[in-house]
Protein backbone atom coordinates (compact mmCIF):
# COMPACT_ATOMS: atom_id res chain seq x y z
CA UNK A 1 0.00 0.00 0.00
CA UNK A 2 1.44 3.24 -0.81
CA UNK A 3 2.10 5.80 2.03
CA UNK A 4 1.46 9.48 1.28
CA UNK A 5 4.69 11.69 2.03
CA UNK A 6 2.57 14.45 2.26
CA UNK A 7 3.64 16.48 6.03
CA UNK A 8 0.48 16.10 8.00
CA UNK A 9 0.44 20.27 8.29
CA UNK A 10 -0.12 20.55 4.23
CA UNK A 11 -3.83 18.32 4.52
CA UNK A 12 -7.02 20.98 5.68
CA UNK A 13 -9.13 18.78 4.57
CA UNK A 14 -8.16 15.50 6.60
CA UNK A 15 -7.72 17.73 9.22
CA UNK A 16 -11.09 19.52 9.35
CA UNK A 17 -12.27 15.69 9.29
CA UNK A 18 -10.67 14.49 12.23
CA UNK A 19 -11.26 18.21 13.97
CA UNK A 20 -15.05 17.97 13.13
CA UNK A 21 -15.41 14.36 14.48
CA UNK A 22 -13.82 15.51 17.77
CA UNK A 23 -15.63 18.55 18.12
CA UNK A 24 -19.00 15.84 17.48
CA UNK A 25 -17.83 13.78 20.22
CA UNK A 26 -17.09 16.32 22.43
CA UNK A 27 -20.57 17.48 22.07
CA UNK A 28 -22.49 14.75 22.48
CA UNK A 29 -20.65 14.41 26.11
CA UNK A 30 -21.57 17.87 26.79
CA UNK A 31 -25.68 17.13 26.01
CA UNK A 32 -25.27 14.18 27.92
CA UNK A 33 -24.32 15.90 31.15
CA UNK A 34 -26.11 19.05 30.72
CA UNK A 35 -29.05 16.70 30.44
CA UNK A 36 -28.21 14.15 33.10
CA UNK A 37 -28.00 17.41 35.36
CA UNK A 38 -31.43 18.62 34.71
CA UNK A 39 -32.82 15.18 35.04
CA UNK A 40 -30.85 13.73 38.08
CA UNK A 41 -31.17 14.19 41.58
CA UNK A 42 -27.89 16.43 42.93
CA UNK A 43 -26.79 13.39 44.59
CA UNK A 44 -27.31 11.07 41.55
CA UNK A 45 -25.57 12.78 38.93
CA UNK A 46 -22.36 13.97 41.62
CA UNK A 47 -22.51 9.64 41.03
CA UNK A 48 -22.66 9.84 37.65
CA UNK A 49 -20.07 11.99 37.47
CA UNK A 50 -17.34 10.31 39.35
CA UNK A 51 -18.47 7.18 37.15
CA UNK A 52 -17.72 8.97 34.07
CA UNK A 53 -14.47 10.30 35.49
CA UNK A 54 -13.18 6.60 36.03
CA UNK A 55 -14.54 5.51 32.49
CA UNK A 56 -11.71 8.31 31.16
CA UNK A 57 -9.43 6.40 33.12
CA UNK A 58 -10.63 2.89 31.60
CA UNK A 59 -10.44 4.85 28.53
CA UNK A 60 -6.49 4.79 28.40
CA UNK A 61 -6.20 1.04 27.50
CA UNK A 62 -8.03 2.10 24.14
CA UNK A 63 -5.60 5.20 23.62
CA UNK A 64 -2.40 3.55 24.15
CA UNK A 65 -3.63 0.27 21.28
CA UNK A 66 -4.94 3.23 18.78
CA UNK A 67 -1.58 4.46 19.68
CA UNK A 68 0.65 1.52 18.72
CA UNK A 69 -1.87 0.29 15.90
CA UNK A 70 -1.81 3.46 14.06
CA UNK A 71 2.12 3.23 14.66
CA UNK A 72 2.62 -0.58 13.46
CA UNK A 73 -0.06 -0.23 10.69
CA UNK A 74 1.25 3.17 9.13
CA UNK A 75 5.18 1.28 8.92
CA UNK A 76 4.13 -1.94 7.78
CA UNK A 77 0.08 -1.65 6.53
CA UNK A 78 0.00 -5.49 5.16
CA UNK A 79 1.78 -7.30 7.35
CA UNK A 80 1.21 -5.61 10.70
CA UNK A 81 -2.80 -6.11 9.81
CA UNK A 82 -3.88 -9.45 11.23
CA UNK A 83 -1.37 -9.22 14.04
CA UNK A 84 -2.46 -6.27 15.58
CA UNK A 85 -6.22 -7.17 14.60
CA UNK A 86 -5.55 -10.65 17.17
CA UNK A 87 -3.61 -7.87 19.97
CA UNK A 88 -6.64 -5.96 20.09
CA UNK A 89 -8.77 -7.96 20.67
CA UNK A 90 -6.60 -9.41 23.58
CA UNK A 91 -6.07 -6.45 25.05
CA UNK A 92 -9.79 -5.64 24.98
CA UNK A 93 -10.78 -9.12 26.99
CA UNK A 94 -7.89 -8.34 29.70
CA UNK A 95 -8.95 -4.96 30.09
CA UNK A 96 -12.73 -6.41 30.80
CA UNK A 97 -11.52 -8.92 32.67
CA UNK A 98 -9.88 -6.30 34.93
CA UNK A 99 -12.79 -3.79 35.26
CA UNK A 100 -15.21 -6.95 35.96
CA UNK A 101 -12.65 -7.60 39.04
CA UNK A 102 -12.69 -4.04 40.08
CA UNK A 103 -16.28 -3.55 40.80
CA UNK A 104 -16.25 -5.13 44.47
CA UNK A 105 -13.60 -2.30 45.06
CA UNK A 106 -15.18 0.50 43.01
CA UNK A 107 -18.37 0.34 44.12
CA UNK A 108 -17.92 0.82 48.08
CA UNK A 109 -15.35 3.29 47.24
CA UNK A 110 -16.93 5.63 45.48
CA UNK A 111 -20.01 5.09 47.26
CA UNK A 112 -22.08 4.09 44.92
CA UNK A 113 -25.64 2.69 45.96
CA UNK A 114 -26.57 0.12 43.22
CA UNK A 115 -23.58 -2.17 41.90
CA UNK A 116 -25.16 -2.46 38.55
CA UNK A 117 -24.02 0.68 37.69
CA UNK A 118 -20.56 -0.05 38.62
CA UNK A 119 -21.02 -3.52 36.37
CA UNK A 120 -22.36 -1.58 33.37
CA UNK A 121 -19.70 1.01 33.64
CA UNK A 122 -16.98 -2.15 33.13
CA UNK A 123 -18.75 -3.67 30.85
CA UNK A 124 -17.86 0.06 28.80
CA UNK A 125 -14.29 -0.54 28.53
CA UNK A 126 -14.16 -3.49 26.37
CA UNK A 127 -16.32 -1.81 23.61
CA UNK A 128 -14.40 1.52 24.69
CA UNK A 129 -11.02 -0.54 23.84
CA UNK A 130 -12.02 -2.46 21.03
CA UNK A 131 -13.11 1.01 19.30
CA UNK A 132 -9.32 2.26 20.19
CA UNK A 133 -8.16 -0.63 17.86
CA UNK A 134 -10.60 0.53 14.68
CA UNK A 135 -9.21 4.22 15.21
CA UNK A 136 -5.65 3.05 14.82
CA UNK A 137 -6.08 0.86 11.78
CA UNK A 138 -8.47 4.16 10.45
CA UNK A 139 -5.37 6.43 11.52
CA UNK A 140 -2.19 4.18 10.32
CA UNK A 141 -4.22 3.31 7.07
CA UNK A 142 -4.75 7.38 6.55
CA UNK A 143 -8.24 7.14 6.14
CA UNK A 144 -8.73 10.51 8.46
CA UNK A 145 -12.47 11.16 6.57
CA UNK A 146 -13.32 7.91 8.09
CA UNK A 147 -11.36 8.35 11.07
CA UNK A 148 -13.39 11.48 12.27
CA UNK A 149 -16.83 9.69 11.18
CA UNK A 150 -16.14 6.76 13.24
CA UNK A 151 -14.79 9.13 16.32
CA UNK A 152 -18.24 11.20 16.34
CA UNK A 153 -20.55 8.02 15.75
CA UNK A 154 -18.44 6.37 18.37
CA UNK A 155 -19.27 9.20 20.94
CA UNK A 156 -23.14 9.68 19.68
CA UNK A 157 -24.12 6.06 19.95
CA UNK A 158 -22.85 6.25 23.62
CA UNK A 159 -23.85 9.14 24.77
CA UNK A 160 -27.37 8.86 22.80
CA UNK A 161 -27.62 5.57 24.43
CA UNK A 162 -27.05 6.91 27.95
CA UNK A 163 -29.53 9.45 27.47
CA UNK A 164 -32.36 6.99 26.49
CA UNK A 165 -31.62 4.96 29.49
CA UNK A 166 -31.61 8.19 31.49
CA UNK A 167 -34.99 8.96 29.82
CA UNK A 168 -36.16 5.33 30.47
CA UNK A 169 -35.00 4.30 34.16
CA UNK A 170 -34.46 7.83 35.76
CA UNK A 171 -31.39 6.20 37.20
CA UNK A 172 -27.21 6.14 37.41
CA UNK A 173 -27.37 2.51 36.86
CA UNK A 174 -30.04 2.98 33.54
CA UNK A 175 -28.14 5.61 31.94
CA UNK A 176 -24.51 3.85 32.14
CA UNK A 177 -26.48 0.44 30.71
CA UNK A 178 -27.44 2.66 27.81
CA UNK A 179 -24.37 3.59 27.23
CA UNK A 180 -22.43 0.29 27.13
CA UNK A 181 -24.77 -1.13 25.03
CA UNK A 182 -24.29 2.20 22.41
CA UNK A 183 -20.77 1.50 22.67
CA UNK A 184 -21.20 -2.20 22.21
CA UNK A 185 -23.37 -1.20 18.93
CA UNK A 186 -20.65 1.19 17.61
CA UNK A 187 -17.90 -1.40 17.93
CA UNK A 188 -19.67 -3.53 14.94
CA UNK A 189 -19.47 -0.35 12.88
CA UNK A 190 -15.73 0.21 13.38
CA UNK A 191 -15.09 -3.31 12.00
CA UNK A 192 -17.26 -2.81 9.30
CA UNK A 193 -15.46 0.74 8.22
CA UNK A 194 -12.16 -0.93 8.61
CA UNK A 195 -13.32 -3.67 6.05
CA UNK A 196 -14.49 -6.69 8.39
CA UNK A 197 -10.37 -7.69 9.46
CA UNK A 198 -9.26 -10.76 10.96
CA UNK A 199 -6.93 -11.10 13.73
CA UNK A 200 -3.56 -13.04 13.36
CA UNK A 201 -1.00 -14.09 16.46
CA UNK A 202 1.19 -11.05 18.04
CA UNK A 203 4.28 -11.20 19.67
CA UNK A 204 5.00 -10.30 23.02
CA UNK A 205 6.85 -7.50 22.15
CA UNK A 206 3.84 -5.60 20.71
CA UNK A 207 2.26 -6.59 24.35
CA UNK A 208 4.85 -4.93 25.99
CA UNK A 209 4.84 -1.42 23.27
CA UNK A 210 1.02 -1.03 24.53
CA UNK A 211 1.69 -1.13 27.91
CA UNK A 212 4.73 1.67 27.41
CA UNK A 213 2.25 3.62 25.32
CA UNK A 214 -0.58 3.23 28.06
CA UNK A 215 1.63 4.53 30.83
CA UNK A 216 2.51 7.17 29.05
CA UNK A 217 -0.79 8.47 27.96
CA UNK A 218 -2.35 7.81 31.45
CA UNK A 219 0.61 10.68 32.39
CA UNK A 220 -0.40 13.03 30.01
CA UNK A 221 -4.29 12.08 31.18
CA UNK A 222 -3.37 12.82 34.68
CA UNK A 223 -1.33 16.01 33.85
CA UNK A 224 -4.48 17.64 32.04
CA UNK A 225 -6.87 17.10 34.52
CA UNK A 226 -3.99 17.61 38.13
CA UNK A 227 -4.40 20.86 37.85
CA UNK A 228 -7.87 21.24 38.62
CA UNK A 229 -8.30 18.36 40.60
CA UNK A 230 -5.46 19.96 43.15
CA UNK A 231 -7.34 23.38 42.63
CA UNK A 232 -10.70 21.92 44.36
CA UNK A 233 -8.36 20.56 46.89
CA UNK A 234 -6.45 23.79 48.16
CA UNK A 235 -8.72 26.62 47.22
CA UNK A 236 -11.55 27.92 49.03
CA UNK A 237 -15.17 26.62 47.27
CA UNK A 238 -15.59 30.05 45.23
CA UNK A 239 -12.41 30.49 43.97
CA UNK A 240 -12.54 26.39 43.01
CA UNK A 241 -15.02 27.36 40.88
CA UNK A 242 -13.45 30.20 39.37
CA UNK A 243 -10.68 27.87 38.66
CA UNK A 244 -12.92 25.69 36.85
CA UNK A 245 -14.03 28.38 34.68
CA UNK A 246 -10.78 29.11 33.66
CA UNK A 247 -10.15 25.46 33.35
CA UNK A 248 -12.91 25.41 30.46
CA UNK A 249 -10.06 27.49 28.06
CA UNK A 250 -7.35 25.17 28.89
CA UNK A 251 -9.26 21.85 27.28
CA UNK A 252 -10.17 24.04 24.35
CA UNK A 253 -6.50 24.80 23.71
CA UNK A 254 -5.69 20.98 24.48
CA UNK A 255 -8.09 19.96 22.38
CA UNK A 256 -8.32 22.18 19.37
CA UNK A 257 -5.15 21.40 17.58
CA UNK A 258 -5.84 17.65 18.00
CA UNK A 259 -5.96 16.25 14.36
CA UNK A 260 -2.45 17.83 13.76
CA UNK A 261 -1.42 14.80 16.73
CA UNK A 262 -3.66 12.31 14.59
CA UNK A 263 -2.64 13.52 11.16
CA UNK A 264 1.44 13.40 12.87
CA UNK A 265 1.49 9.96 14.51
CA UNK A 266 1.46 7.83 11.28
CA UNK A 267 4.51 10.03 9.58
CA UNK A 268 6.18 9.30 12.82
CA UNK A 269 6.54 5.22 11.88
CA UNK A 270 8.72 6.23 9.17
CA UNK A 271 11.79 8.30 10.24
CA UNK A 272 12.22 9.68 6.59
CA UNK A 273 11.41 12.99 6.94
CA UNK A 274 9.42 12.28 10.25
CA UNK A 275 11.68 15.48 12.31
CA UNK A 276 10.61 17.72 9.57
CA UNK A 277 6.93 16.67 10.04
CA UNK A 278 7.31 16.92 13.90
CA UNK A 279 8.75 20.31 13.77
CA UNK A 280 6.11 21.29 11.09
CA UNK A 281 3.18 20.15 13.70
CA UNK A 282 4.54 21.93 16.73
CA UNK A 283 4.70 25.19 14.42
CA UNK A 284 1.34 24.62 13.66
CA UNK A 285 0.02 23.95 16.50
CA UNK A 286 1.76 27.01 18.57
CA UNK A 287 0.32 28.86 15.88
CA UNK A 288 -3.57 27.59 16.27
CA UNK A 289 -3.53 27.94 20.20
CA UNK A 290 -1.51 31.14 20.02
CA UNK A 291 -4.29 32.38 18.70
CA UNK A 292 -6.43 31.32 21.52
CA UNK A 293 -3.90 32.61 24.40
CA UNK A 294 -3.91 36.35 22.15
CA UNK A 295 -7.87 36.52 22.37
CA UNK A 296 -7.98 35.65 26.39
CA UNK A 297 -5.42 38.11 27.04
CA UNK A 298 -7.35 40.97 24.90
CA UNK A 299 -10.36 39.33 25.77
CA UNK A 300 -10.44 37.98 28.95
CA UNK A 301 -13.18 39.55 30.95
CA UNK A 302 -15.66 38.87 27.75
CA UNK A 303 -14.37 34.89 27.65
CA UNK A 304 -14.98 34.52 31.17
CA UNK A 305 -18.36 35.73 31.09
CA UNK A 306 -19.38 33.87 28.33
CA UNK A 307 -18.23 30.81 30.10
CA UNK A 308 -19.32 31.46 33.35
CA UNK A 309 -22.38 33.50 32.82
CA UNK A 310 -22.97 36.86 34.81
CA UNK A 311 -22.15 34.99 38.12
CA UNK A 312 -18.48 35.50 37.33
CA UNK A 313 -18.36 38.88 35.83
CA UNK A 314 -16.29 40.58 38.50
CA UNK A 315 -13.41 37.80 38.25
CA UNK A 316 -10.06 38.73 37.50
CA UNK A 317 -9.26 35.40 36.34
CA UNK A 318 -5.63 35.37 33.86
CA UNK A 319 -7.58 33.41 31.31
CA UNK A 320 -4.55 33.62 29.04
CA UNK A 321 -2.76 31.77 32.02
CA UNK A 322 -5.58 28.56 31.29
CA UNK A 323 -4.76 29.02 27.49
CA UNK A 324 -0.98 28.86 27.87
CA UNK A 325 -1.27 25.64 29.56
CA UNK A 326 -3.31 24.26 27.23
CA UNK A 327 -1.37 25.02 24.50
CA UNK A 328 1.41 23.62 26.12
CA UNK A 329 -0.04 20.40 27.10
CA UNK A 330 -0.80 20.31 23.55
CA UNK A 331 2.84 20.80 22.47
CA UNK A 332 3.90 17.88 24.75
CA UNK A 333 1.99 15.45 23.68
CA UNK A 334 2.80 15.94 20.30
CA UNK A 335 6.64 15.29 21.57
CA UNK A 336 5.50 12.22 23.68
CA UNK A 337 4.08 10.77 20.49
CA UNK A 338 7.67 11.28 18.41
CA UNK A 339 9.11 9.66 21.52
CA UNK A 340 6.75 6.25 21.68
CA UNK A 341 7.28 6.36 18.14
CA UNK A 342 10.64 6.25 18.73
CA UNK A 343 10.59 3.31 21.68
CA UNK A 344 11.83 5.62 24.27
CA UNK A 345 10.65 4.39 27.71
CA UNK A 346 12.57 7.00 29.26
CA UNK A 347 11.24 10.01 27.77
CA UNK A 348 7.64 9.20 29.86
CA UNK A 349 9.21 10.40 33.47
CA UNK A 350 9.36 13.39 32.42
CA UNK A 351 5.49 13.51 32.18
CA UNK A 352 5.65 11.95 35.24
CA UNK A 353 7.99 14.50 37.33
CA UNK A 354 5.85 17.62 35.88
CA UNK A 355 2.86 16.05 37.86
CA UNK A 356 4.89 15.50 40.75
CA UNK A 357 6.64 18.99 40.39
CA UNK A 358 2.89 21.06 39.62
CA UNK A 359 1.63 18.96 42.92
CA UNK A 360 4.47 19.77 44.93
CA UNK A 361 4.32 23.81 43.84
CA UNK A 362 0.28 23.96 44.45
CA UNK A 363 0.39 22.00 47.71
CA UNK A 364 2.96 23.43 49.11
CA UNK A 365 3.01 27.18 47.83
CA UNK A 366 1.02 28.42 45.08
CA UNK A 367 -2.56 27.79 46.74
CA UNK A 368 -3.83 31.36 47.50
CA UNK A 369 -5.44 32.06 44.49
CA UNK A 370 -6.59 31.03 41.34
CA UNK A 371 -3.77 33.23 39.62
CA UNK A 372 -1.02 31.19 42.00
CA UNK A 373 -2.35 27.79 40.99
CA UNK A 374 -2.29 28.21 37.49
CA UNK A 375 0.96 29.66 36.97
CA UNK A 376 2.17 26.33 38.74
CA UNK A 377 0.59 24.69 36.36
CA UNK A 378 2.25 26.58 33.63
CA UNK A 379 5.77 26.38 35.38
CA UNK A 380 5.36 22.47 34.92
CA UNK A 381 3.84 22.12 31.36
CA UNK A 382 6.46 24.80 30.59
CA UNK A 383 9.34 22.73 32.04
CA UNK A 384 8.05 19.84 30.40
CA UNK A 385 7.84 20.89 26.77
CA UNK A 386 10.93 22.58 26.75
CA UNK A 387 13.05 19.94 28.38
CA UNK A 388 10.86 17.27 26.21
CA UNK A 389 12.40 19.17 23.09
CA UNK A 390 15.75 18.78 24.52
CA UNK A 391 15.23 15.07 24.74
CA UNK A 392 13.93 14.84 21.74
CA UNK A 393 16.54 16.91 19.90
CA UNK A 394 18.83 14.39 21.05
CA UNK A 395 17.33 11.79 20.07
CA UNK A 396 17.19 12.84 16.53
CA UNK A 397 21.24 14.38 16.22
CA UNK A 398 21.53 9.85 17.65
CA UNK A 399 19.71 8.64 15.20
CA UNK A 400 17.55 7.52 17.69
CA UNK A 401 14.45 7.92 15.86
CA UNK A 402 13.17 4.39 15.82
Amino acid sequence: MAVSSKSPTRQPGQALAVTAGVMLANASGYVLTVVAARLLAPAAFGELGALLAVLLVGAVPAMALQTHVALKVAADPDKSRRPVVGLGLAVAATTTALAALAVPVAAPLLRVADVGAVIWLALCVGPLTLNGLWHGLLQGDRRYALFGALVALEAGARAGGALVGLAWTGTTTGTLAGAALGATASTAVGWLACRRPRPGRFRTNDVREVLHAGQALLAVVVLVNLDLLLARHVLPAAASGEYAVGAVLTKIAYWLPHAIAVILLPRLARPEGSGRALASALAVCAALDGVVVLGAALFGPTATRLIGGPSYADTALPLWAFALVGTLLALAQLLLYARIAGRDRKATLLVWLAVAGETALVMLWLNDSPAQTVSAAVAATGLLVASGAVVEARARRHGRTT
